[in-house]
Parts: structure tokens; C-alpha cells; sequence
């Protein structure tokens, strides 16, 4: 298939499927509430710094949270965030092997069903990946930034920072490099370095095909600013009203209320990530089922 039908074939399949949608939502969803969480952290941090003591601690937010409300409350909030925290660190992992499963039974014109097994099934290797890729998100380099920052001894900082700036470019060009190592591993069943190999292999042998590819799918990039954009927008406005709030309500009411409201706005543009993450994915595992079924250039004659 020519990139254009590949993407031609994605897009139905996206649009097709709404097992495919729904986890890819529950992806972006979870993904996105993970980075406002992170940038959320960097935004006080940076104001206390800039107009409070220039001092912040890790823990200030809990600690006014533990005097401002009564200790049933803190407790559950405090369980509620935690718990939410280790959801979206792990689920994202899961809905990943589910929907490239589903894309590539799907494509095979398979019955689509079975994305819970797929995810289950597949997390451990996807995650063991995803791993070698931990610096590749620029809401976790900007937070490693922030604690070099914060607790770093001045003399060791520079080089600390350049050091992870260098750690976040290797991460994100091995990124393109294993771009097909989950495929492997969900649609092959191949090991996790097997699958980072051949996911290398297929990268080199077809670079020019996958770089016309890449060209193709440009419109992706906007999702990644659109990203971007929402999480640090986000915060800002659930800050904003935060602070807007407090003129007439308590504190506690006040920072709910935001809180909620921004739940909400994350929950809207996950929506629209959805169809974009879904659509992004099953490009790749087209893509994938197509050029692991060629022979690879490095063998002449099988035997």
C-alpha cells in the first residue's frame, strides 16, 4: 500500500471502529490529566518562586489542603489523588496494546473484540518500552528541570539541566526508532528486545517510505501543540478561577470548584484526542502489517 492509502485506510477504520475511540479517549484522557498534574506542580512552584518566599516546598499544597479541610477529607482526597496518579501511570500502557490489537484485527477484517485480553495481555513488554522512553515526554523533562532546580546544589545544576536536555533528544530519537516495537509485540508476540530490534531493522530499511509517511501525517504535529497547549492552558485557567473564586467563596469550595472545572475541560478536548490518537496509532500498525510482510533487504534467499 502507498502512504496515502494507508492513511486513506486509517482514517476509516478510526472512524469505523468506536471500541478503537473509546480507548484511545480513556488514553488521552488519562494521559493529559497526568501532564496538568505534573505542569500544575511547575506552575506554583515557578510563582512562589517568583512572587511568594522563593521558596517551595513539595509538599505545600498538601499541607494547606491538611489544614483547610477536616482530616476525613484530606484523607480522601489525598487517596482519590494518589490512586489516580498510579491509574494514570499504568492504564495508558494497557489502552495502547488494546488498540493496536483491535486496528490490526480490524484491518485483517478480523471480528474487533477482545481490546481488555490485548491490554492485559500485552501491558508488562508495552510498559517494559515505554520505560526506555521515560524522558521522551516534555512534561516529565520540565519536571526533572524543576527538581534540579529546587534541589540540586547551584555548582551541579547547569550541567544536571543539560544533561537531562541531552537524556530528552536521545529519548525522543529512540522514540522514532521503536516506533513499531509495540506492533511486534502485540500483533508478533515478539520478545521486547526482538521487538526493538525489528522495529530498528524496519525504520532503516524503509526510511524513505516512513519519511513520506511521516510528511503525510504533518497534521499529527497539531495534535502535539494542541496537547501542549491544553496542558499548560489548563492549569492556567483552573488556577485562574481558583484565585478569582476565593474573592467570594471559601478556599476549599473555591479550589473544588475549579478542580472540577478543570476535569472538565479535560475531558472535552480528550475527545477530540481521541479521534487523533486512535487515527495515529492505527496508521502505525497498517504501516507495520505492511512492511513486516516484505522480505527483509538483508536476506537474499531464504533457505
Amino acid at each position: 500500500m502507498t502512504p496515502r492509502e494507508i492513511i486513506a485506510e486509517a482514517w476509516a477504520i478510526t472512524r469505523k471502529e468506536s471500541s478503537i475511540r473509546r480507548w484511545a479517549f480513556t488514553s488521552s484522557f488519562l494521559e493529559t490529566l497526568l501532564s496538568v498534574k505534573l505542569l500544575s506542580y511547575q506552575i506554583y512552584f515557578l510563582y512562589e518562586y517568583i512572587y511568594g518566599s522563593g521558596e517551595a516546598g513539595f509538599f505545600d499544597i498538601e499541607i494547606v489542603l491538611f489544614h483547610s479541610v477536616p482530616f476525613w477529607v484530606f484523607v480522601t482526597i489525598i487517596t482519590i489523588f494518589i490512586l489516580m496518579v498510579v491509574i494514570e501511570l499504568f492504564m495508558p500502557h494497557l489502552c495502547l496494546g488494546a488498540i493496536i490489537g483491535l486496528a490490526a484485527k480490524s484491518y485483517r477484517k478480523e471480528e474487533v473484540k477482545g481490546g481488555l485480553v490485548l491490554g492485559l495481555y500485552n501491558f508488562f513488554p508495552i510498559f517494559a518500552i515505554h520505560e526506555f522512553l521515560f524522558l521522551s515526554s516534555l512534561s516529565t523533562a520540565i519536571t526533572a528541570i524543576s527538581l534540579i532546580l529546587r534541589y540540586i546544589d547551584p555548582v551541579l545544576r547547569t550541567p544536571s539541566i543539560v544533561g537531562v536536555i541531552v537524556l530528552f533528544v536521545v529519548a525522543n530519537t529512540l522514540k522514532f526508532t521503536f516506533s513499531f516495537a509495540e506492533e511486534g509485540v502485540v500483533i508478533r508476540k515478539q520478545g521486547i528486545f526482538e521487538a526493538i530490534g525489528k522495529s530498528f531493522k524496519l525504520i532503516v530499511s524503509h526510511l524513505g517510505h516512513i519519511m513520506f509517511l511521516l510528511i503525510l501525517l504533518f497534521v499529527i504535529t497539531l495534535r502535539i501543540v494542541f496537547n501542549v497547549a491544553i496542558v499548560i492552558v489548563v492549569p492556567a485557567i483552573v488556577i485562574g478561577i481558583g484565585f478569582l473564586l476565593t474573592m467570594f467563596l471559601p478556599q476549599v469550595w473555591s479550589y473544588s470548584i475549579a478542580g472540577v472545572l478543570g476535569v472538565i475541560l479535560i475531558f472535552v478536548s480528550s475527545y477530540f484526542f481521541a479521534y487523533l490518537h486512535a487515527f495515529k496509532q492505527t496508521v502505525w500498525t497498517i504501516t507495520y502489517l505492511e512492511l513486516s510482510s516484505q522480505k527483509d533487504l538483508d536476506v537474499i534467499e531464504n533457505e
